[in-house]
């Protein structure tokens, strides 16, 4: 147990330094030497660490050259993916890939939830954007945020497809970061009331389509704002 904690240190602050842009993708790691000394640990439990980001693609070893970091998009560990997208230097290409990733899930979830939401789950999400219209007005952009989540945790639970909840789970985390980054745009704000209106009201008329249909609209929204008034760019 004490050898694989040490191992699992080594590992962690060997991918804290990678996320931190210390080593970028396609660049050398540190060898064993160097790991151990700076640990204060043995090669072998160096070693092990290193096994265990290569394990995760993470690094790639080839051997008489050295270790090298891989890019993120082959990485294999979502929680070092989640731990990049929300702690590394490139927020703004994980964010614009997060919202690709939540539109491709989540306008599916919203047309499955259309025929399998429950009148009280309805009930709640215009709860929700009442909530929503309240914080935007006195702009408390957590309480925003919270009950934003909350509308979007509604509708993936109603899809009723247990694996859509599960995936999302663990984005939760950077989900509200990336919330709280975007909500503090007034604008944004009143952007995604609208959005969030229209959804409700699709899934209170039962009808799948529309549903799906007013989601892919939100997400398109949310890209375009956070290009056009977060990120500057567009």
């Amino acid at each position: 147990m004490a050898r694989k904690s040490l191992v699992g240190v080594v590992a962690d602050e060997l991918l804290d330094r990678i996320i931190g842009g210390e080593f970028p993708p396609g660049s050398t790691v540190p060898g064993e030497l160097e790991l151990s000394a700076r640990h204060d640990v043995s090669r072998m439990t160096v070693r092990e660490a290193m096994k265990t980001l290569e394990a995760q693609r993470i690094l790639s070893v080839e051997r008489g050259r050295g270790t090298f970091v891989n890019p993120l998009n082959r990485w294999a560990s979502l929680e070092a993916v989640l731990r990049a997208a929300s702690e590394g230097r490139d927020e703004a290409e994980s964010s614009i890939q997060l919202i690709e990733l939540r539109r491709m899930l989540e306008t599916g979830a919203c047309e499955l939830a259309a025929g399998r939401i429950a009148e009280a789950e309805v009930d709640s999400l215009f709860a929700y954007i009442t909530a929503m219209r309240a914080a935007h007005h006195v702009n408390d952009v957590a309480a925003f945020v919270e009950a934003d989540l909350a509308f979007h945790d509604i509708i993936l639970h109603a899809s009723g497809n247990v694996f859509v909840s599960v995936l999302f789970e663990p984005l939760h985390r950077v989900l509200e970061k990336r919330r709280t980054e975007t909500s503090a745009v007034p604008a944004i704000q009143e952007h995604a009331i609208g959005h969030h209106q229209n959804i409700a009201e699709a899934l209170q008329a039962r009808d799948a389509q529309r549903a799906r249909e007013a989601m892919d609209a939100h997400m398109q929204q949310t890209l375009d704002d956070l290009r056009n008034l977060v990120l500057g760019s567009s």
